[in-house]
Formats: C-alpha cells, structure tokens, sequence
C-alpha cells in the first residue's frame, strides 16, 4: 500500500453554482495527525465528508486508503472512525449497548466486541458508566463515548470533525491526552478544527482553508515561525494614547494589526520595546506567536456574515 493515507489532487465538491472547495491538493502520510483549519463555512467538513465517502467530489481525484472513493467506498468506509460534529448515540440504550450495536454494523463476533467494549470503555474511562442510559452522561461523557464508538473496528484512519466543540477544559484534554494515545499507536488522523490549540496539540501538519481553498499547509511551529515570527506584543492603548498612534506604529520595524481596541505587534527584527510602553495604554502584554495569529492573519479578524 501507498505510504499516504489519502491523496487529494484538484478536489472540488460545488453546490449548484456555490464551490464549496476549489481544487486542493494534500496528502496524509501513514501514522500522522493531519489538522484543516478554517471559519465555519471555510470547505473542512465538506473536504472531510468526502473523505468519508459520505459525499461524491465533483471532480478531481481523491484516494483513502489506497482506494478510490469512487468505485471502492464500501471497502474504505470498513476500516474507517468517524467522530462528526454532533454526537447522534441512542438515547434509548446504555453506554454498552451503543457500542455494541454499533459493533455489528461491522460484522464483530459477539465474543470479540464485548472484549472491545471493556477494553474501549476502560480507554475513555467510562467502564464505571457501562449499564447507565446514555441520557444520564454529561456532555463530555458522551464526547468520550463517540470517540470509544468511533474505535470499535479498530480503524486504520480515523476522522475527526471539530471533537471537543461545546467540552470543557477538563473534558478537552482528557479527549486531546486519548488521541495523541491513538497516534503514538500508529493510528493516522485527519482532524478538523476551529481551535488552534487542539490544532497545535494534535497536528503534525495543518492546512489552513478559507472559502474552499488551501492557503497554506506544513508543521504548526514552521508556519507560525516563518509567516509570523517568535512574538507578538499586544498593546490596548488609552484614549490619550490612540493620538498619533499610527505615526508611531509606523516607526516600528514590526507587522502590526488593530482588532478592536487593540494592536497586536509582530517585531521583525529589534524592537525599540520603549516606544511602545511610552505609548499611554490601559494593557501591555509581550507573548510568544501563536498559530491563532497565523491563522487570523490569513483568514481576516472580522466576523463573517
């Protein structure tokens, strides 16, 4: 088999006259974490979707697993974990029952999935839940239950669309410390994703997508390195301050952005760190760059609409 675990070349899935994605390449290489990041609407889930051979791509070519999603989805879906943006477990049955039904969608010997099922639910430590109705788990208990299901064929890929959306940081970590489990293992993983912290976490390689294109892709600590630099200062100035505040932004051998009330300032190279604190300011705060500035970066502060 080939050493990537999918291959994307010119990949384009269109609504009517909408391209929800616009001809992408990529390629998710045997063992890996691989992140899409993008806005609500910026093409991950469509891309993951098809993937997922849920949805057929309009054109270009899409191979998962050394298949083609075309003519051999059925033998792809087999060896497939999905975890979707909302959990859809059966309220009506335990935490057992939901992976156990699940279980036979597979063809799993009765014998062999209750062996899984202990070991699955042990995983997420849930083992203490088995025999309680589903609707009795909190929000993160169930989170945890769809990633056990999602793990139930022992998958070689799994997908993951945004899965700790609505956690708490509790919850968050635990399932991130559970996936990083599942990749130490040699479990390959195409994420999709809002938060750049899960991204930075989790991912080998991101690619950053914003209405249906790639705008940049490669290992999270490069990208922010390379297109953003080490650190970012961020200055909330007061109202005295914000006179003349563009003059003096400018004499900076920075990148500087304004969102709101405050300018974020990428240095480029030594910055004259006491022109800015002579800038009259309610907050001055120096940190490191972060993938949330690269992405914000390229995709815009502004809300969508």
């Amino acid at each position: 088999m080939p050493s990537e675990v999918i291959l994307a070349r010119g990949l384009v899935k269109r609504y009517g006259d909408l391209e929800a994605v616009a001809g992408i390449d990529f390629r998710v290489e045997q063992g890996e974490c691989f992140g899409f990041l993008g806005v609500n609407g910026a093409g991950k889930t469509t891309t993951l979707r098809m993937v997922q051979c849920v949805l057929a791509p309009t054109a270009g070519q899409l191979r998962v697993l050394g298949r083609d999603v075309a003519s051999q989805a059925r033998q792809i879906k087999a060896r497939l974990g999905v975890v979707p943006q909302a959990d859809n477990l059966d309220p009506d049955l335990t935490v057992r029952e939901n992976l156990r039904v699940y279980s036979r969608y597979f063809g799993i010997r009765r014998r062999q999935a209750y062996e899984r099922i202990a070991e699955l639910l042990r995983f997420v430590q849930l083992d203490e839940r088995a025999h309680e109705p589903v609707a009795n788990l909190s929000g993160g208990m169930q989170r945890r239950l769809v990633l056990a299901r999602a793990m139930i064929n022992s998958p070689q890929l799994m997908l993951l669309d945004e899965p700790t959306t609505g956690l708490d940081p509790q919850a968050r970590h635990m399932v991130w410390g559970r996936l990083r489990s599942l990749r130490a293992a040699g479990v390959t993983m195409l994420l999709t994703t809002h938060y750049m912290e899960e991204a930075a976490q989790l991912c080998d390689r991101v690619a950053v997508i914003d209405a249906g294109q790639i705008l940049m892709l490669g290992r999270p600590e490069e990208l922010v390195r390379e297109h953003v630099g080490e650190r970012c200062i961020e200055l909330r100035p007061t109202q005295a301050g914000r006179e003349g505040l563009a003059e003096r932004l400018a004499d900076l051998d920075a990148h500087c952005e304004q969102a709101g009330d405050t300018v974020f300032i990428y240095p480029r190279g030594q910055l004259d760190w006491g022109a800015i604190a002579a800038i009259p300011h309610e907050r001055l705060l120096e940190r490191s760059a972060s993938l949330e500035d690269l992405f914000l970066q390229l995709t815009g502060r502004e809300l969508r609409r």
